[in-house]
């Protein structure tokens, strides 16, 4: 399966990403730039804040109460876009999924 990453200079990268592994791990192993992940994933740095491209935000759904509380302090502006990419995992219906790195 697929997700891609539009960078804030408007590139792409994309890298393969197996079935349960969130995004911010996929994000991290394939060098992603902006996409930390300081605290591995455990809700509680907000350094992987996505924004999901608009065609895939029903599919990957919206935030649940924690990951809520955490967007209100990301360095980045937060939209109704925003998600923390440790909170979204590959599945076979997120295969294509498109991401947009905020600015940092």
């Amino acid at each position: 399966m697929k997700a891609t990453w539009i960078l804030p200079d408007g590139s792409e990268r994309s890298a393969d990403v197996p079935a349960g592994r969130n995004l911010m791990e996929a994000a991290v192993a394939a060098n992603i730039p902006g996409v930390i992940g300081e605290c591995g994933g455990t809700l509680s740095c907000a350094t992987c804040h996505v924004y999901v491209d608009d065609a895939w935000r029903a599919k990957v759904g919206g935030p649940g109460d924690f990951e809520e509380a955490m967007l209100d302090v990301t360095e980045a502006e937060r939209t109704e876009a925003s998600r923390l990419s440790c909170q979204i995992e590959m599945t076979e219906a997120l295969d294509g999924i498109v991401l947009r790195v905020p600015e940092a």
